[in-house]
């Protein structure tokens, strides 16, 4: 038996996200770990699910992980779906991949839309070398250390760092890039993904600065690289 990683689209149509034979994939399940069950009942829905399905909550993991396994355990394949993007990254998924892993069970990855793969691409920063960061602190001392080490690391590495945020934290985070780092560090900010909205902007941080643009309470990834020189 398999634990399938669904990606979700980021926004729109699951069909316009999602190749064929994922979707057909999907529709052959009928046992789901779900990070939100409402945004998964409306995924579902859309791919137009043949019959009703069972729902397992790994947010926040509030199930023991052997329960969450019992579909695989009664030889039933399971599929694992995030609120949005890939599972089991900036996931809680990902302690169900490994419980799934430890138990000897097999995972499959589905081909599908990631946030931070997708503004890496649009970004024009560094591809051979990148990392992906997660959530920074939220203490303006924290993450103003953070910020800095991000940039000395990128600079010495010469590699992209990749962050995100909760989208009502966007400019609290934009403005300690601001303050942080130097004129030369190039930053780009990609949000609304695949959304009408869509925007991905890259500019050196003295560019960001002399522009004063918001970003807004969106969706949106964070690449910074720094100059090497």
């Amino acid at each position: 038996m398999i634990l399938y990683a669904i990606p979700t689209p980021l926004g729109g149509a699951p069909a316009d996200a999602l190749p064929a034979p994922a979707l057909r994939t999907v529709q052959s399940l009928r046992d789901f770990a779900v990070e939100n069950a409402k945004s998964a009942r409306a995924f579902l829905a859309a791919v137009g699910m043949p019959c009703a399905i069972r729902e397992l909550n790994i947010n926040p993991l509030e199930q023991e992980l052997a329960s969450l396994l019992e579909p695989l355990q009664a030889g039933r394949s399971l599929g694992l779906l995030s609120e949005a993007g890939c599972p089991a990254i900036a996931d809680p998924g990902a302690a169900l991949v490994e419980a799934a892993h430890l138990a000897g069970f097999r995972v499959v990855p589905l081909i599908g839309p990631s946030s931070i793969t997708l503004a890496l691409m649009a970004s024009g920063l560094e591809g051979q070398r990148f990392a992906f960061c997660g959530y920074l602190p939220r203490e303006k001392s924290d993450r103003d250390s953070r910020i800095r080490a991000l940039e000395k690391r990128s600079r010495s590495e010469r590699e992209t760092e990749i962050f995100i945020e909760t989208p009502y934290r966007n400019e609290a985070l934009f403005a300690a890039l601001m303050e942080c780092c130097s004129e030369s560090t190039r930053l780009c900010v990609a949000a609304d993904l695949s959304l009408p909205g869509e925007s991905v902007v890259t500019k050196t941080v003295g560019g960001w600065r002399r522009e004063r643009r918001q970003i807004g309470r969106r969706p949106a990834v964070f690449l910074l690289l720094a100059d090497s020189r």
